[in-house]
């Protein structure tokens, strides 16, 4: 392999790589066993929304609504929680939720032939003001069950559930993408939606399954952050729409450039929180984060273009 195409694969894991060597060095305390675990804890969050959006955009369609979603099965686990139904029936209500908005984003796409823009934009909405009505504006917080803040704070030794958790679901999606039939053909639908339908590949269903995986990915998400921070807000995963977008398209840029991939995905919600975390440690101003979000989505989406063109406009 030419060093062009080292660059071209594996460059921004190499740049990741620097990173995390440079705030070992300069950043204090960035080293240490508690901040690293913090660090992986975060981005298992990340992780976990963004491989939904990642799943989403490898089918040619965007859901813009997978943070909205996720504060939304949030509160309906908080607010169930709260009136004592067993904690298992919310988790199940929560993820149910999650899964409804994404077959209803395939619904729309597919049926209704509404760009997934407009459409996931629009889903987006009504969830925002759902919870907002569910919670009145009030976040629910209490001292809830043990065992189900075992999901979110719990330790296996010690390692972080939602870290070992997330490893599992991070194989079961790269297993899925790229080791099954469906993977291929959800593939194949995002590169050449016609090609594919011409080859008997079942296109509708294919879409319809990857903004069902995104909801339910923000379905999982909200369990677990419901359960870390022992409480639930309407707008508490606001903060990953970017982030996971970002990550996604962090993760466009190597591995197989210019193609959304999971494991491609992982690694960019990881150099996120990385980047985050050292420059909070080594002292930067809030909005430096930001400055630097806007650039990685601005430099990812100059590789990938074509990609979200026609996934945001595709009639």
């Amino acid at each position: 392999m030419s060093l062009k195409s080292v660059i071209e694969v594996y460059g921004t894991l190499l740049a990741g790589l620097a990173l995390f060597v440079f705030l070992l060095i300069f950043a204090d305390n960035f080293s240490s066993a508690a901040n690293l675990l913090n660090v992986l804890k975060q981005a298992s969050f990340l992780s976990i929304l963004a491989i939904g959006f990642t799943f989403a955009l490898i089918t040619s369609e965007l859901d813009l609504s997978f943070a909205n979603v996720c504060s939304l099965s949030a509160v309906v686990i908080g607010s169930l929680i709260s009136i004592d139904v067993a904690w298992p029936v919310a988790v199940c209500a929560g993820i149910a939720v999650g899964v409804s908005a994404g077959l209803l984003n395939g619904f729309l796409v597919t049926m209704l032939k509404v760009p997934s823009l407009i459409s996931t934009l629009g889903t987006a909405s009504v969830a925002n003001g759902l919870a907002f009505m569910i919670t009145g504006g009030v976040a629910f917080v209490g001292r809830w069950d043990a065992n189900f803040l075992y999901l979110g704070r719990g330790k296996i030794g010690p390692v972080p559930v939602i870290i070992l958790f997330t490893m599992v679901l991070i194989l079961v999606a790269v297993v899925l993408y790229t080791q099954t039939r469906t993977g291929v053909h959800m593939q194949a639908t995002g590169e050449n939606e016609e090609a594919a339908r011409r080859s008997g590949i079942n296109t509708r269903s294919c879409k319809i399954l990857g903004l069902t995986l995104a909801g339910l990915a923000a379905g999982i998400t909200a369990v677990f952050l419901v359960a870390n921070l022992s409480s639930a807000a309407p707008q508490m995963a606001g903060d990953f729409l970017l982030n996971g977008i970002a990550a996604t398209l962090l993760g466009m840029t190597m591995f197989t450039p210019a193609k959304p991939n999971i494991l491609g995905t992982v690694v960019g919600a990881l150099i996120i929180v990385i980047l985050s975390n050292g420059l909070v440690l080594l002292g930067a101003q809030y909005y430096i984060q930001d400055i630097m979000l806007g650039i990685i989505i601005i430099a990812s989406v100059a590789v990938s273009a074509s990609v979200l063109k026609r996934a945001a406009f595709a009639l």
